[in-house]
């Protein structure tokens, strides 16, 4: 493997996401700082889009490390299947109740049973539903069913939905949900990485593994990855997998632009061969390199592509039409933004100098206490 030959700890470029090795671009500090905003309201949905491998999964873990478990619950659904039973029972075991024998009416009793017992404590909820973009029509009913739960007038459950673009979409034009987007207090795209993000991006995981300086990052190459990715992480942990192995396999020390291009053209060809689509099969057999034997393949995976899943869509508008909903929306989050950018900005502050406390309200059961600071 390339980490022995370039003695790292750990392989710095994994494609599951790993929450040691976070990288805070400019959208994911935006976005920390609307989920602040977000938290500290008590209420209602919070929702995160971006493109497969922008980093959803990571800022969820990074929100969840930073939240103080004694103010607040954090339940996670990572893989949510259609239908309102489906979720209402996925939703109940992640917060460790066991849904076995009970339809969606009871389902939801125990749910809110829980959510009650919590707030008892002193404790709010939030439930965490990744890949969000999979649910149809009445699974996300389900879930604005759970986010009115209360206890006297009080609510009991925020809901955080990340999703792929095309979830984006299907809140705004889809006419069943408007009750839900009504709900929204919260939203943020979530951009890839920035050109200039992306040599920073490699310092920080190679640093993070161990990274003595060598490879070394020749001018150019991280140009050429960001050619080559769009700036999209996870994208960029795979080109970089196969260029740290062709280097470890042609003893450099210095990763040129050159060799990025090669590594994406044998990429693009292994695809169009059959191999996994966007990621070139590593060689089965190397030769020896600097007196020892070469790293050996790296399983390949599947570079993040658009599912299009999203919910059940009636044909409806136009291109005309979606273009003059999804204005009217931005319009109403510009407005929002506009409102509330004194208080994002003292939010940014608090990320870059010290712990976040959102501000409290409500009975004496609320959460003493907002997501803390951050790590590092």
């Amino acid at each position: 493997m390339y980490e022995q030959f370039y003695g790292l700890g750990r392989p710095p470029f994994r494609i599951t996401p790993d929450p040691a090795l976070y990288f805070e671009s400019a959208s994911h500090r935006q976005a920390l700082s609307y989920l602040g905003y977000g938290l500290g309201q008590g209420e209602g949905f919070i929702v995160v889009t971006g493109e497969g491998g922008a980093g959803k999964t990571m800022l969820g873990a990074r929100l969840t490390g930073r939240i103080d478990p004694s103010g607040l619950a954090v339940a996670q659904v990572p893989n949510p299947s259609p239908g309102a039973e489906p979720m209402l029972h996925a939703a109940a075991s992640a917060f460790g109740l066991d849904p076995s024998g009970h339809d969606e009416a009871g389902t939801f009793a125990l749910i809110e049973r829980r959510l009650q017992d919590e707030a008892r404590a002193g404790r709010r909820c939030l439930l965490m539903v990744d890949d969000c973009q999979t649910l149809d029509l009445p699974a996300l009913e389900a879930l604005r069913g759970l986010s009115g739960i209360r206890l006297g007038a009080h609510p009991l459950l925020q809901i955080l939905l990340l999703g792929q673009p095309g979830f984006r979409r299907t809140l705004v034009q889809h006419p069943g949900l408007e009750h839900l987007r009504q709900r929204i207090i919260a939203s943020h795209h979530l951009e890839a990485l920035g050109e200039g993000e992306v040599e920073h991006y490699l310092r920080h995981r190679l640093g993070l593994a161990g990274w003595d300086g060598v490879p070394a990052l020749a001018a150019g190459a991280p140009e050429a990855l960001y050619r080559h990715t769009g700036g999209n992480p996870r994208r960029i942990n795979q080109v970089m997998n196969r260029l740290l192995l062709l280097g470890a396999r042609e003893a450099s020390e210095v990763l040129l632009p050159a060799m990025v291009e090669a590594v994406v053209a044998e990429m693009a060809d292994n695809a169009k061969q059959g191999a996994t689509p966007g990621l070139g099969a590593a060689p089965a057999k190397a030769s020896p390199v600097a007196g020892r034997d070469a790293p050996t393949a790296e399983p390949a995976d599947a570079p993040g592509a658009l599912q299009g899943a999203g919910a059940a869509v009636p044909s409806g508008p136009g291109e005309g039409e979606l273009a003059a909903a999804l204005a009217r929306l931005e319009a109403r989050l510009d407005e929002q933004e506009q409102s509330l950018r004194h208080v994002l900005t003292m939010l940014i502050e608090w990320l870059e100098d010290g712990p976040m406390h959102g501000p409290s309200h409500g009975p004496s059961h609320e959460p003493a206490h907002e997501p803390g600071g951050p790590v590092g």
